[in-house]
């Protein structure tokens, strides 16, 4: 159990970390600054998985690159024990193999979401594309308010301003969503989805020190 729990530790710091795909934008980053904490960015994964693993395995496993793999390779090389020494028969075995295999293949779709974000030609091209809308915008609106009446070709400025709002907001809020591991306060809250897995699961097995719910800073929870 406490593999699992290391696990979900270790993949957790490896989203939140440095990666191809990483980039917390400028106001992302003020605004993490300002309004909520990390843990992830705060904390050292040595030091956390010290709640579940031996010092040698805390080791052997940050001398790896992807220590969240190596940890499901101890999973794995766990039941096998349990296998050998009688304690669960062949079929629950490979019933438990199949989970570690779907951990693996769902702890590799994360990265790849991290890592590999979208084609960069296409974030630039949309970039540009609406810039070249913001900047044509005020120019087909003045014509339909000037129809209106020489006295309402004011209102032309605040309706621009409106619509290209929408479409500029529209394309900030792409850009945050392309990587939802970084930190900012949109982002997926895996802390507290790998929390309440961890509390679920000694509640199950009525294991000790039972940690408590993250709850949200200033509305926010990661």
């Amino acid at each position: 159990m406490n593999y699992h729990f290391a696990w979900l530790t270790a993949l957790r710091f490896q989203l939140r970390g440095s990666g191809m795909g990483s980039h917390l934008q400028k106001h992302n980053q003020e605004y993490k600054d300002q309004w909520f904490i990390v843990e992830e960015h705060n904390k050292v994964l040595k030091e956390e998985l010290q709640h579940y693993l031996s010092n040698e395995e805390i080791e052997e496993v940050m001398t790896t690159s992807n220590r969240a793999a190596q940890l499901i390779a101890k999973q794995s090389d766990h039941l096998r024990e349990l296998l050998d020494r009688g304690l669960i028969e062949d079929f629950r075995h490979m019933e438990l193999q199949k989970l570690l295999v779907e951990f693996y293949n769902q702890q590799g779709v994360s990265e790849r979401i991290k890592n590999f974000p979208y084609p960069r030609q296409f974030a630039t091209l949309n970039l540009y594309f609406i810039r070249i809308f913001v900047a044509l915008v005020p120019l087909g609106m003045l014509k339909e308010f000037d129809s209106m009446g020489e006295d309402l070709i004011w209102l032309s400025i605040p309706f621009s301003a409106l619509s290209t709002w929408i479409f500029t907001t529209m394309e900030k809020i792409g850009e945050s969503t392309e990587s939802p591991f970084e930190g900012s306060a949109n982002d997926v809250p895996i802390t507290a989805i790998s929390r309440s897995i961890e509390i679920d699961l000694k509640e199950m097995f009525q294991m000790p020190d039972i940690p408590k719910p993250l709850k949200p800073v200033n509305n926010i929870l990661l």
